[in-house]
């Protein structure tokens, strides 16, 4: 099973990646930082900036696990297909929790559910992200949780501080967890081990690595006080907020659907409440909501907790809830099915998702014409075709390198547009001249 969603993540993301459908610049910085891990350097990422430590915005050391395969495959590709590898392995333990504790067909029919769950389909359509170092961390570690194995929760658990800084945070709960069970003395030490660290990777490690005293985007939610209220006054408004907000209620609603409410039985669902507590506090509208990757890490966590609501549920001495809970690994699978007819499921029986983009040959002679090594200024049209080669800068983020080139991908070409002086709008008193122009594509050089 896990093999089989590998190849079905990797055939979205690279599928997506080769037809030149971008999302954002995320893949970009990803394997700019992830490039210079390889060369035993320092995360810089210019898209973020000219020399940008990639430390300062996300605590993720944890990525340099991928340079190694980078170093050897330095490729885009390399970051979306090991992205599929690690979240297709948490279906093992997943899948195998279920069939110790429910029976095989109906280990088998959650594995299949959690494999096709729309938090993960929405994170392998939308680039490459970080949080796929967590999927498996988390399966193993409720695996280990669920078997009362509890040093190997806290094995398992531990290293999730080095994948991102709210992180800390879900350690902390796995810690308070593991108390309720009756494991104190375990739950305390990691409880404390992960506030601990999250912490220090708060108020030391990011601002020591954040030369230009940008906040994080975690510790911006207490600094909203001026046009939205105190920090504590959100959390005291939180549940009225999510009630009366569309996206937040329905990413409520899809996490108990897809596990056919019986997660609600489970302890386990603490640990969703540092997640779904900073989104929802965000004044950011795309952490609210489904469409891109954030419900990722959410995804073990309450299938682990829908396996061991069904155990206790078949143990409930009222009887309805007894064959409710018999009845509901074939009904999660049901939704798992019905869910993948809105989310990048579908695409794989489309033709047009194995087609090359209308723009393909006009891209790959724009590109031919940038030596690798090249400094280069872009919007989102070509960017990840050129971070492997070149040193990237997003459009406005050069600043104060003046770049040798200037690629723009013009979306609306029947717009009118001048790009050599929208390039020379960038840097003013530089002059660019144009290299070549083709089916929307607009390439600049720098002279004098």
């Amino acid at each position: 099973m896990a093999v089989v969603f590998a190849g079905l993540y990797a055939t979205i993301s690279v599928a997506r990646f080769e037809r030149l459908a971008v999302w954002s610049f995320d893949l970009g910085i990803f394997e700019q930082a992830i490039r210079h891990y390889a060369h035993l350097q320092a995360p810089i990422v210019d898209l973020r900036g000219a020399g940008y430590n990639f430390l300062g915005d996300h605590w993720s050391p944890a990525i340099a696990v991928f340079a190694p395969f980078y170093r050897l495959f330095p490729t885009p590709v390399t970051l979306l297909v090991g992205q599929a590898a690690l979240i297709a392995v948490s279906v093992v333990p997943i899948t195998r929790a279920g069939m110790r504790y429910l029976g095989r067909w109906s280990g088998v029919a959650i594995g299949l559910a959690f494999g096709m769950s729309y938090g993960i389909q929405a994170a392998v359509d939308f680039d490459f992200h970080e949080v796929c170092l967590a999927v498996p961390l988390l399966a193993f570690a409720l695996e280990a949780f669920l078997a009362g194995r509890w040093p190997a929760v806290v094995a398992w658990s531990a290293p999730l501080v080095l994948v991102k800084e709210d992180l800390g945070l879900t350690v902390a709960a796995i810690g308070l967890v593991l108390v309720l069970a009756g494991a104190r003395r375990w739950g305390l030490v990691l409880a404390g081990f992960g506030l601990g660290f999250f912490a220090l990777t708060m108020a030391v490690l990011m601002p020591f690595f954040n030369a230009g005293g940008d906040n994080s985007r975690i510790s911006v939610l207490a600094e909203q006080s001026a046009t939205e209220g105190s920090l504590l006054h959100r959390i005291y408004d939180l549940p009225f907020d999510v009630a009366t907000s569309e996206p937040k209620a329905m990413t409520v609603l899809l996490l108990l659907v897809v596990t056919v409410f019986l997660c609600t039985q489970s302890p386990l669902m603490i640990v969703l409440v540092p997640t779904l507590g900073w989104r929802f506090l965000s004044a950011t509208e795309n952490h609210w909501g489904q469409l891109y990757h954030y419900d990722l890490v959410l995804m073990p966590i309450v299938f682990a907790a829908l396996i061991d609501g069904v155990r206790r549920a078949r143990r409930d001495s009222w009887r309805p809830l007894r064959l409710y809970a018999r009845a509901a690994p074939a009904l999660v699978l049901v939704v798992g099915l019905s869910l993948t007819t809105r989310y990048s499921f579908r695409d794989l029986v489309k033709p047009a998702t194995y087609q090359p983009s209308s723009r393909a040959q006009a891209a790959a002679r724009v590109l031919s014409k940038i030596p690798d090594g090249a400094t280069i200024e872009t919007d989102l049209g070509l960017i990840n075709q050129l971070t492997r080669r070149c040193r990237v800068f997003f459009v406005g983020n050069a600043d104060p390198v003046i770049p040798q080139f200037v690629l723009i991908a013009q979306w609306d070409q029947k717009q009118a547009y001048e790009p050599v002086k929208y390039a020379e709008s960038l840097h003013k008193g530089t002059t660019y001249v144009l290299v070549d122009a083709e089916d929307g594509y607009s390439l600049m050089r720098r002279v004098g």
